[in-house]
């Protein structure tokens, strides 16, 4: 059973980001780029999934400019079999990204498709929604466990209310949190051994968005914080002061 795991290219989260200039996006030149962590959550999940033998071939796909080539090394040097590039030189979107997903699952023919629940540069949380609602499939979002058996998974998600397992029949989207593992180190072997794997490039033939970035900025400082201390009957009276100060 195949497993699909796409993975995207991010500025690495210790990084302190900057606003272009224009405020046309985010300055990305000679700062380093990794892979989405959530992602390499879902990458880890797909590996684990396979050591159990519940599937038997793990898929990386990256959507985006060439040097998305690095971050599917990534991928194969934790463990994915073999990668794809569907290349773009376009800023691509949740809705656009999920369809070229889409003609990817449509040429691969995964049984499951295992990707981060978000990026940590745009949050959108939309791409796994988009994917299984176009391919029309099962989708468990937020996926704290995930277990395969019988031709169906079984999903444990975080809620508001604490967890929830869902049963989805395959094929199935499936969207991964925090909590669902801890991703390892790929080691120097593995990490030689993906630089020798050629990686299948495919162009994308049409990406495009639903929407435009008008203008992106860094809010405004505003005044520091102010320590309210563990007395709950303080606390409030403090809240209602501040309250008050603000409609005043």
């Amino acid at each position: 059973m195949k497993v699909l795991v796409p993975v995207k290219r991010v500025v690495d989260f210790n990084v302190k980001v900057r606003v272009k200039g224009d405020g046309t996006g985010v300055d990305i030149a000679n700062v380093k780029m990794s892979m989405n962590p959530f992602d390499e959550i879902a990458v880890e999940e797909a590996v684990r999934l396979k050591e159990k033998g519940a599937v038997t071939e793990i898929i990386a796909v990256s959507c985006g400019v060439t040097q998305c080539q690095e971050t599917l090394r990534t991928a194969m040097a934790i463990g994915a079999d073999r990668a794809i590039l569907v290349e773009c030189g376009e800023e691509l979107q949740p809705l656009a990204v999920a369809k070229l997903l889409q003609a990817v699952c449509a040429k691969e023919n995964p049984k499951i498709v295992i990707l981060g629940k978000q990026a940590i540069d745009d949050d959108s949380n939309q791409t796994g929604q988009m994917l299984a609602a176009l391919l029309g499939w099962g989708q468990g979002t937020f996926a704290s466990k995930v277990v395969i058996a019988d031709g169906a998974v079984d999903v444990t998600r975080e809620i508001d209310g604490g967890l929830q397992t869902v049963s989805l029949k395959l094929p199935a989207v499936v969207t991964t949190d925090l909590r669902l593992n801890e991703p390892r180190y790929a080691n120097l072997r593995a990490i030689k051994q993906a630089e020798q794997i050629e990686i299948a490039v495919r162009q994308a033939r049409e990406a495009p968005s639903a929407s435009r970035v008008r203008r992106m900025f860094t809010p405004a400082r505003g005044e520091g914080a102010e320590m309210l201390g563990t007395d709950a009957a303080e606390v409030a009276r403090r809240i209602a002061e501040i309250v008050e100060e603000k409609v005043a």
